[in-house]
């Protein structure tokens, strides 16, 4: 399955410049499936996208993004992400919602 994860930026750039190294190599580390991410220009924040098995998978991988830990996120989510319906047959398949 695949899922997206947007978060937004609280207004502390000096924290978040200090712990954006810390952050991008978490999710580079991790080495996911399907891994795609960054900021948004303005670094106001950003959109990752990955696969994972379940969904409880990906909001623990989410929980350990070092932005979270250090409080410096705005609403973070985590959504199932169905590209294009192309999980649609696999998802019939194997009987998840």
């Amino acid at each position: 399955m695949r899922f997206v994860y947007v978060y937004s930026m609280k207004g502390d750039p000096d924290r978040v410049r200090a712990v954006a190294p810390e952050h991008a190599a978490y999710w580079r580390g991790l080495a996911l499936d399907g891994y795609l991410g960054g900021p948004f220009a303005d670094r106001s924040g950003g959109t990752i996208t990955f696969k994972a098995d379940t969904r409880a998978e990906a909001e623990r991988l989410v929980d350990g993004d070092p932005f979270g830990r250090e409080g410096l996120l705005n609403g973070p989510w985590v959504k199932r992400w169905m590209v294009d319906g192309a999980e649609d047959i696999a998802l019939t398949e194997s009987g998840e919602p």
